[in-house]
């Protein structure tokens, strides 16, 4: 179907084994194509896809297919045959996690963003060399729109952290000379949190106060005071903080000295272990898929022990953090797919949080804010906000900004 000639902003948030992709107006920031690839380089490759006139779910492509041939998919069969408004797209924009202390901020890409990329994939080992295959295959696919490409990097939102939150207790040298300093993760996605809860409370964004809970198969939580990030979960890598869908969060460094030397692991077989088989799936011994875990809550002891575990991890954060904004914190809020949706997450850790000022309201919170203006706390409770993050709008608006 033809659509009115438009400006649009391709948004890529390229991943290991999934590519999820957006078409955004430039003017009025409205979505008239959302959509993710997932299962890529394995048997089941399949897309679901939505747009004005359309929705797909579930339809299977050619199996195996990489990163370049899903571009060149929704490129060719969607953007083109099916909306008829691939000569309409004017820039592209690209999620990348770690971008170092040289990104302080989003960039147009050329060789020195790319080496950059490149330089980082050692401390973002399963996000920047698919985040780089994402710029690469639209590039490729988007010759025209070769100096219209941009990165949006998680780690810039960190810059301003102060040096007691970024720097680890080990001699100052190994910072100076090779950059081992904690940067965060999901930067984009606690952005969007933070404006979005700043028009909610109806304050200016420096002078906002929140503690962002972004909690999915990654999972971060960051301070934010008078509209700055002070401190946040994850650290050198997004393996630090929370417990995830397969990484295991903080543990004592010493664990992994003793893989090695009593256990015999292989370093390589430890950085598997504590990125792919840790987590909910390692607690569990079943999946990395939470709402297993909280469907059998309540009859399971191994579902509730990975539940309550994630929980107490989560509350140890909020807790720390909530005394660094203790008397002008306007707001908790939960994002993210667990956040957005487990209604029992935000029930277990708002109980151990009510000596702080936070009290649930069930009502609100079985309906997930939905019917309350996002809010699923009393009227004498500090406001606590459920809000979906929308990654995809916050790389759109930044991608239009340097563009312009």
């Amino acid at each position: 179907m033809d659509y009115m000639s438009q400006k649009l902003v391709f948004v890529i948030n390229s991943g290991s084994s999934s590519l999820k992709f957006s078409l955004i107006d430039s003017k009025n920031y409205k979505k008239c194509l959302t959509g993710i690839i997932e299962c890529l380089n394995l048997l089941n490759t399949n897309v679901s896809w939505k747009s004005k006139d359309v929705c797909i779910k579930n339809f299977y492509l050619k199996s195996y297919m990489n990163h370049e041939e899903a571009i060149r998919f929704i490129l060719t069969e969607i953007i083109q045959k099916k909306m008829n408004v691939v000569n309409d797209i004017v820039s592209i924009g690209h999620r990348v996690v770690h971008g170092g202390e040289k990104m302080k901020s989003s960039a147009i890409i050329n060789k020195m963003i790319i080496d950059n990329i490149k330089e980082l994939f050692c401390f973002s080992p399963l996000h920047n060399p698919v985040n780089l295959l994402g710029i690469e295959s639209a590039i490729k696919q988007f010759p025209s729109l070769r100096r219209k490409n941009v990165a949006v990097f998680d780690t810039s939102f960190y810059q301003k952290l102060p040096e007691c939150t970024y720097l680890y207790g080990i001699p100052y040298i190994f910072y100076k000379k090779y950059g081992i300093r904690r940067y965060g993760a999901h930067g984009i996605s606690h952005s969007y949190i933070m404006k979005k809860s700043a028009e909610i409370m109806r304050k200016d964004l420096k002078s906002i106060n929140i503690i962002s809970c972004h909690l999915g198969n990654g999972a971060s939580v960051s301070v934010i005071k008078n509209g700055v990030c002070l401190d946040t979960s994850m650290g050198l890598t997004p393996l630090e903080g929370l417990i995830m869908g397969t990484r295991s969060g903080d543990i004592d460094p010493s664990i992994i000295f003793y893989l090695y030397e009593k256990v015999k692991m292989s370093i390589k077989e430890i950085k598997n272990l504590l990125n792919k088989k840790s987590g909910i799936l390692g607690l569990s011994e079943n999946t990395s898929d939470f709402r297993n875990s909280e469907k059998k809550y309540f009859f399971n002891k191994k579902a509730k022990r990975t539940v309550d575990i994630f929980v107490y991890r989560l509350v140890k954060y909020i807790s720390s953090y909530f005394f660094l904004i203790a008397k002008k914190i306007d707001a908790l809020v939960f994002t993210g797919g667990i956040g957005q949706n487990s209604v029992l997450v935000r029930e277990l850790a708002v109980l151990k949080l009510s000596s702080l000022g936070f009290k649930l309201s069930k009502k609100f919170n079985n309906e997930n804010g939905l019917k309350n203006n996002f809010r699923i706390s009393t009227e004498k409770s500090i406001p606590i906000l459920v809000i979906s993050t929308d990654e995809e709008l916050e790389i759109a608006n930044e991608t239009v900004r340097l563009i312009k």
